[in-house]
């Protein structure tokens, strides 16, 4: 039976509401890979379209990789244009090394000039197969909720899902993870800025801004504004500080970092330690509901500030040992040669 032409208009309408994914990639194929398929699985993949962006190499050897990496993305790209297993798949080759940091701000800024969200993934990113339907009916529900600046795709927490309580499947946090995240154009080109020092990021913040942001310490990501360049997620952190905004997060983690053991930033050790926060992601929908005046849960904000100590890593016994010695020992000693 056809559908009368108000019912046509909407399903175009829903059609056009998928936003776009921006997945950034540079040498790790295996990664990639994965990643790729478990996108692909997504109940909405046929409906959305990819950004790829490449990083070029930093020498002969990443070039190798970085080159087997794109070889690879030409061939899904043709499997997945003939198969139609997304709407499009746009391919952006960068021809030389220009970073982590610049590769998602001017990929976020290219993808945001031509759509009104979007959804950030890096090649360590595996999603639930209901991760864009979560993504997508956050965007839909919070557009103009200007107060909800960020979706999250990861949380550090495993709260209970209760399908028949949707409004319990989620929480407003101002901690925002870099993890399979999502934003509204107007309010990244409002509110991000990149900054290029210390000084210049934590202008206007008192000392007990810094410390809420910190967590009382145990979650010390201000130590990032001492690097270069400064990482953009610390940069869209503060942002969303400095603009009393907040994240909405799900209560059990829909993506999964694969990359912890081989990624630029992380290194582990299954006998030292392991990250609590490891899990897989949920197997089935989760449903939202608007809330209209959101606001971040004092009893949440303590579950969070207590799976954020050490980074959410928990050391095994011969971890524990080997941490007490160096911090009694050799972290004394290079303070002394300072």
């Amino acid at each position: 039976m056809s559908l009368r032409l108000n019912e046509k208009k909407f399903f175009v309408l829903l059609y056009h509401m998928r936003s776009p994914v921006a997945l950034f990639v540079y040498n790790r194929l295996d990664n990639t890979r994965q990643t790729m398929d478990r996108l692909l699985a997504n109940t909405q993949a046929r409906e959305t379209e990819l950004y790829v962006f490449s990083d070029g190499g930093r020498d002969e050897d990443s070039w190798k990789q970085v080159n087997e990496l794109r070889s690879w993305l030409h061939q899904k790209k043709k499997e997945v244009e003939g198969s139609g297993a997304l709407k499009s798949f746009i391919l952006t080759e960068r021809p030389e090394n220009i970073y982590l940091e610049r590769n998602i701000m001017e990929g976020v800024a290219q993808v945001l000039s031509e759509h009104e969200t979007i959804i950030v993934l890096e090649d360590d990113i595996c999603t639930s197969r209901f991760y864009l339907e979560y993504m997508n009916e956050a965007f839909d529900l919070y557009q103009n909720v200007p107060k909800v600046m960020h979706v999250s795709g990861f949380t550090n927490l495993d709260l209970p899902i209760d399908v028949s309580h949707p409004e319990q499947n989620f929480y407003f946090t101002p901690h925002m993870s870099g993890w399979g995240w999502g934003t509204w154009r107007n309010r990244w080109n409002q509110h991000y800025q990149h900054y290029q020092n210390r000084e210049e990021a934590l202008e206007g913040m008192t000392e007990e801004d810094q410390k809420a942001m910190e967590y009382g310490g145990v979650f010390p990501c201000l130590k990032e504004l001492d690097k270069n360049p400064i990482p953009w997620d610390i940069c869209w952190e503060i942002a969303i500080y400095k603009a009393g905004g907040l994240c909405l997060t799900p209560a059990h983690t829909m993506v999964r970092n694969i990359g912890l053991r081989n990624g630029t930033h992380f290194r582990s050790m299954d006998i030292l330690q392991r990250y609590e926060y490891d899990r897989e992601p949920l197997d089935e929908p989760l449903h939202l509901v608007r809330i209209d005046n959101p606001q971040s849960n004092p009893k949440t904000e303590a579950l969070f500030r207590k799976a954020i100590r050490d980074w959410g890593i928990r050391y095994t016994l011969l971890g524990k040992v080997i941490r007490a010695l160096y911090k009694s020992i050799l972290q004394p000693l290079m303070g002394k040669k300072k």
